[in-house]
């Protein structure tokens, strides 16, 4: 089958409703031109980020299907968008695949990322696609938020309370468990690789978070709690105490059959994806009783920012467990 076939099967795959297209209606131009149009809103900024995933390095097919890494790649950069306080708008797919198989897998990883598109409220509007070595898919995502609704890793300050969105530690669950079939099972295990397999962006929470003037900065933690608690202060020029750590149910299982203390076992995990948030002191219980009564879960609690460089738990500078490429060094 020849690229032009590929692209015109997936431009049916990726059809847009009646429903859908009225929707995103200010998407004048998608998939079959050398470009996507788009109309941007009007006193809003526009958020835009680019998130890969290789196969080997953020995936392997003997932990995961191609279309449970199709959706874990767009979930993940939608996840940045969550952390701005975005609404998703559009999104561009890039794929190199190995010739041998080209057309199946290509298909495969496309159910999933048009899976994901569909259940996040994005509009795939173009992308490329070419052989390659190695399975590689690059997701850019673009969305949008009003001015005074832009939250940034910069802006917090001392005093703040730091919280995340949901517990921790699920997604290295899964991973272990994806690892080392038989590791546990049940409720635990099949949440652990839900989570891992296909994560959920907070887009509704951080459009929330967004909207309160007492959020101060906003990320998502997708390297591990203690590297992006770090990430979070170096950019609002503070330090922070880690009073608790949130972790998840399958996380706190998967860590004691492993041997590990559950809450460093959750700080040293990533891609979990909740959000990362500080909020002035002063409002936060208000804040938290808002977001409980909207998500029907806790906005969890994990410590406080200060002065002082750095981040502390348990009496001590935090060591930095979390996920790095360059370093081959994470959960």
């Amino acid at each position: 089958m020849t690229e032009d076939e590929i692209v015109n099967n997936l431009s049916v795959m990726l059809s847009l409703s009646k429903h859908e297209a009225e929707k995103h209606r200010r998407i004048i131009l998608g998939i079959g031109d050398d470009a996507a149009l788009w109309q941007p809103s009007r006193s809003h900024r526009s958020v835009i980020s680019t998130d890969m995933l290789v196969e080997g390095v953020h995936f392997r097919r003997d932990t995961m299907s191609l279309e449970d890494a199709g959706w874990r790649a767009m979930a993940a950069a939608l996840s940045d968008l969550a952390a701005m306080g975005a609404r998703p708008v559009l999104a561009t797919v890039a794929l190199g695949v190995p010739a041998a198989n080209a057309q199946p897998e290509i298909v495969e990883l496309y159910q999933g990322i048009a899976a994901a598109a569909r259940r996040f409220g994005i509009t795939i509007a173009g992308g490329d696609l070419s052989r390659s070595d190695l399975l590689t898919i690059s997701v850019t995502v673009v969305g949008e938020v009003r001015t005074t609704r832009v939250k940034t890793r910069a802006g917090a300050g001392p005093g703040d309370v730091l919280a995340v969105t949901g517990a921790l530690g699920a997604a290295r669950a899964g991973l272990e468990l994806a690892n080392q079939r038989g590791l546990m099972d049940g409720a635990n295990g099949d949440a652990a690789l839900q989570a891992f397999r296909r994560p959920t962006a907070r887009i509704a929470e951080g459009r929330f978070l967004g909207a309160s003037a007492n959020v101060t900065s906003m990320m998502d933690c997708s390297d591990g709690l203690s590297t992006d608690a770090r990430r979070l202060c170096a950019a609002s020029d503070c330090g922070a105490v880690l009073e608790a750590i949130p972790v998840a149910d399958s996380a706190r299982e998967a860590a004691q059959r492993l041997g590990e203390d559950p809450e460093r076992f959750a700080l040293a995990g990533g891609e979990d994806f909740e959000l990362l948030v500080t909020v002035r002191a002063r409002a936060f219980r208000y804040l938290a009783g808002r977001y409980e009564k909207r998500f029907k879960k806790k906005l969890l609690r994990v410590g406080a920012l200060r002065k002082a460089r750095g981040v502390d738990w348990r009496g001590a500078p935090l060591d930095r467990l979390g996920w790095d490429h360059f370093l081959r060094r994470g959960g």
